[in-house]
């Protein structure tokens, strides 16, 4: 049976707990909701100019990642796949927890970003890059005037 989700989650799990006096002590404390393992965890810090940017890509490989800059979105993809053909020498999967499938985030960065300005290096399960900022336009003090017809 098809159920109603928002932002993934069913309406109905927690349909019945409003309905007891909840338990605040073992309250789930998730960040991101109940997907949230799937979404790539993001730092983004300012430092000398530039934005240092780390993304949590555990358990992908370096070749699993891509970088796309495109009409100034920086958009990072990674995919993983799972080989359902192949079975283990000991017996079935009992439970599989590791994540498979295809994530992607988009960050904006600016016209003014080209693919020779971000330098990305894939270590210890994060990928880390910086982009540089935009710098601010200077605004004349000058007073212009503009002339009145009629």
């Amino acid at each position: 049976m098809m159920m109603p989700t928002i932002f993934r989650d069913s309406l109905f799990d927690d349909f019945m707990n409003d309905f007891a006096f909840p338990d605040f002590s073992n309250m789930e404390k998730r960040l991101y909701g109940k997907h949230g393992q799937n979404l790539m965890k993001t730092d983004v810090k300012e430092k000398d100019g530039n934005y240092e940017i780390d993304i949590d890509l555990a358990g992908f490989k370096k070749d699993e990642i891509q970088m796309e800059l495109e009409n100034g979105y920086l958009t990072v993809s990674a995919s993983k796949g799972v080989d359902n053909d192949k079975k283990d020498e000991d017996g079935n999967y009992l439970r599989r927890e590791r994540y498979s499938g295809s994530m992607s985030r988009s960050f904006y960065v600016g016209d003014h970003v080209t693919e020779e300005d971000v330098h990305p290096k894939y270590e210890n399960g994060v990928l880390s890059f910086s982009v540089p900022k935009e710098e601010a336009k200077k605004i004349e003090d000058t007073k212009r005037y503009i002339s009145i017809e009629g």
